[in-house]
């Protein structure tokens, strides 16, 4: 007996259904998981999980903040990257600030990229004992920008100078520009009109504070730090632990990952595991 046509298309599709699940919602998870007991790769599959005292305090693949209850930077640990993931380093927040270079002018809602990142580095460079001034950024912390009117609009002789990310009363980063007198922003002012012209000013062009320093990784999770930011908080972190630098310098090293497949990419310090050994070698009583 042959079965009506919209019967036998029923059939098929609840096959497909049934074997679709056998193999992609049965036998490939269960695949995936043999292959997860693999010895060698099983504690890796198992999220790189770092113990101590016979707890997991952590994995060596995601960051963690070491900064007290009011997010200053605790002086006897290596500071990682700064984290736009949820509060911070939060594995099921995984994201970035989506900020990009031309975000120089603050709004009333949140700092702009270039605030953010001079207000890292000053606080950075003051916890090391550095100078943190870098290019477009004031000695306050906030993003050297200005917004520049011009009589005829976008030609001209400068008529009004607004440093937009300073609010009044605080004086403005330069006295003058253009041979007007630069104002601070007062609240609530509109000042769309002027053009948006970053100061450079007179930080060097290769600052004390290292990039990764002020920066945030895509992911928001990035558990590794530069050498160079290692190698500036070296003395702090020795002299805070009583050790030598000589001492900390091989953690560092210990802790220190070469180039991908010996190519990609650069050296880089997992702040997590070096931390760990600091508590371990080192402990601050």
């Amino acid at each position: 007996m042959r079965l009506p046509n919209w019967l036998g298309q029923h059939l098929a599709a609840f096959r497909a259904v049934l074997v679709f699940t056998v193999v992609l919602g049965i036998a490939y998870p269960l695949l995936l998981v043999g292959i997860g007991l693999i010895p060698g790769l099983h504690h890796r599959a198992t999220g790189s999980l770092i113990s101590s005292g016979g707890q997991n305090v952590g994995s060596k693949l995601i960051g963690q903040s070491f900064v007290d209850s009011s997010g200053v930077g605790i002086p006897r640990y290596f500071q990682s990257r700064p984290s736009a993931a949820g509060d911070g380093y939060d594995p099921t927040a995984s994201s970035a600030s989506n900020l990009g270079p031309e975000s120089v002018e603050d709004t009333a809602d949140s700092p702009s990229l270039l605030t953010q990142v001079c207000t890292r580095s000053r606080e950075i460079g003051a916890l090391n004992g550095v100078d943190g001034a870098r290019p477009f950024c004031t000695r306050s912390g906030v993003g050297a920008v200005l917004r520049v009117f011009r009589r005829d609009g976008l030609t001209g002789p400068v008529t009004r100078a607004v440093s937009v990310n300073q609010m009044a009363p605080e004086p403005p980063f330069i006295a003058t520009y253009g041979g007007v007198p630069v104002e601070s922003a007062v609240p609530g002012g509109d000042y769309s009109k002027g053009v948006v012209v970053p100061i450079r000013g007179d930080a060097p062009s290769s600052p004390a504070v290292p990039s990764d320093a002020v920066t945030a990784s895509g992911s928001g999770l990035d558990p590794h730090i530069t050498p160079a930011y290692a190698q500036l908080q070296l003395p702090r972190v020795a002299r805070v632990r009583g050790a030598t630098p000589a001492a900390i310098q091989r953690l560092i090293d210990d802790n220190t990952t070469g180039r991908s497949v010996g190519f990609m990419g650069a050296k880089r310090v997992n702040v997590v595991r070096l931390n760990l050994a600091l508590d371990q070698e080192f402990p601050v009583r």
